[in-house]
């Protein structure tokens, strides 16, 4: 899948990885990458700064940890998180919806009425 498609909709996914409970930066790109069947595969480079920008914001926390001798990161979503996850996938079901009305019009078209 090409990265413009996740563009405006990083931060509803990262929220939704994190809702389960607390992820490292690794874990959260296995978990989309899980979830999508493979479809969506984020890099490092696209994560961490946008992890960062969703912990100033509030709709993160995080902690390190320690895996023997290696620390690590672990996010985790914020009650304010919750809110804007919920927010994200409302945006979503009328984005999609919106969008397919315009592809799919006959899926999305009144029944036609019957003739008198």
């Amino acid at each position: 899948m090409k990265a413009d498609a996740v563009r405006g909709h990083l931060d509803g996914l990262l929220l939704a990885v994190l809702e389960p409970g607390p992820l490292h930066g690794y874990a959260i790109i296995a978990a989309v990458q899980q979830r999508s069947e493979g479809a969506l595969q984020l890099r490092t480079g696209t994560i961490y700064p946008a992890l960062n920008r969703l912990e100033r914001l509030g709709l993160l926390g995080s902690s390190w940890e320690s895996v023997g001798e290696r620390r690590r990161r672990c996010y985790r979503l914020t009650d304010a998180g919750r809110g804007s996850l919920e927010s994200e996938r409302t945006a979503w079901r009328e984005f999609t919806a919106a969008i397919g009305s315009v592809l799919n019009p006959a899926a999305t078209a009144p029944a036609p009425r019957p003739a008198s």
